[in-house]
C-alpha cells in the first residue's frame, strides 16, 4: 500500500504544479478546466494516498467528501482545511463536473495546496 501511496503523492504533486502553472498565466490565458481538473485530481490523490499510507483501502470511496471523512478519522488536522470552498466534494470524482469561474478554481487549487502542505508537515510526503 505504501508504494501505491507514494505513486499517488507523486501524481498529485505533478497535477498541483500543472494547475499552478496555469494560474501563473495572465487571467485571460488561464484554462480554467485544466486548473479545476488538475486540482481535483491532486486533492483525490492526496486523500487516497494518505489513506493507503495508513493502511486504509480507499476502494469504494467515490467522492472527495467520503475520502476526507476517512482521513479525518485518522488525523483531525484535516478538519483545519476548509473544503466548503470546493463545489464538487459530493460529486463522483470522475464526473464531468467542473468550475469555469476563476475564483472557484483558485479555491480548489488552494485546498490541494493546503493538503500538500499538511502532508509535508506531517512528514507523510
Amino acid at each position: 500500500m505504501k508504494t501505491k501511496a507514494k505513486d499517488l503523492f507523486k501524481e498529485a504533486d505533478v497535477k498541483l504544479k500543472e494547475a499552478n502553472e496555469q494560474l501563473l498565466r495572465p487571467e485571460e490565458d488561464v484554462i480554467k478546466y485544466v486548473v479545476c481538473k488538475n486540482a481535483q485530481v491532486a486533492i483525490e490523490n492526496y486523500l487516497k494516498g494518505y489513506l493507503l499510507h495508513n493502511e486504509v483501502d480507499p476502494s469504494g470511496l467515490e467522492t472527495i467528501d467520503s475520502l476526507l471523512k476517512q482521513c479525518k478519522k485518522i488525523n483531525s488536522k484535516f478538519k483545519k482545511i476548509d473544503f466548503s470552498i470546493v463545489n464538487c466534494t459530493s460529486d463522483a470524482i470522475d464526473s464531468a463536473h467542473y468550475c469555469s469561474d476563476l475564483s472557484k478554481v483558485n479555491n480548489c487549487f488552494h485546498v490541494a495546496d493546503s493538503l500538500d502542505t499538511l502532508l509535508r508537515q506531517e512528514k507523510v510526503i
